[in-house]
């Protein structure tokens, strides 16, 4: 989902929106989303947004983050379609499309976007090779900012890691690597989440290495 930020195409987002819930719909078991909503979502294009009213997309951005508050993974994809109301009602398109993942009937379930199909056999896809997490705590071997405050990073282990350009938590590091303590987790639809001792704030990255 943060990696669709920088579309500008209002309609173009949505769907990179849609194609990044592929993750968890593969873990399910459910049908995929459409190809080309996959593709948006893996390489989105880079633009200006093209609208002066953002205000719907950082609703949806919002609603969809409260969804982590839910702990059954069917009723997180139903609350992350819902969260997509205030762009869709932005498009004029209706409300929703398709069933709620959590509650279809069984043995079907709807594409966003797309018509009903039977239930396919689940598929595992391994995510972004990340820490042990019995290692606790990496300390930060070397890190870096682009002009935009988006950051790279290496840990002590030899990982390499880059923070989303989409992500909104900007990080104001200023002392020696050495005195910052890193922990790497899986965050929501096969997202990896960055953390450092200390710092309320949790952030989106992916390993470059």
């Amino acid at each position: 989902m943060f990696r669709c930020a920088p579309i500008g195409d209002v309609r173009t987002w949505l769907d990179c929106f849609y194609g990044a819930a592929q993750p968890l719909r593969s873990e399910l078991g459910l049908p995929p989303a459409p190809a080309s909503q996959v593709q948006l979502s893996r390489n989105p294009p880079a633009a200006v947004p093209s609208t002066s009213d953002l205000n719907p997309r950082y609703q949806v951005t919002t609603d969809a983050l409260r969804c982590n508050n839910l702990g059954d993974d069917r009723q997180w994809l139903s609350c992350y379609y819902e969260a997509a109301r205030p762009v869709r009602a932005q498009l004029g398109l209706s409300p929703a499309p398709q069933a709620p993942a959590g509650v279809a009937k069984p043995g079907a379930n709807v594409n966003p976007g797309g018509a009903p199909g039977r239930v396919a056999s689940r598929v595992e896809r391994p995510g972004p090779a990340i820490p042990n997490q019995n290692q606790g705590w990496l300390q930060l071997a070397s890190y870096s900012f682009n002009r935009y405050g988006i950051f790279t990073l290496s840990l002590s282990n030899g990982q390499q890691w880059r923070q989303l350009s989409g992500d909104t938590s900007l990080a104001h590091w200023t002392k020696p690597p050495a005195h910052y303590w890193v922990r790497i987790s899986r965050g929501a639809l096969g997202s990896v989440n960055l953390k450092i001792k200390g710092d309320a704030a949790a952030y989106k990255v992916e390993r470059i290495d």
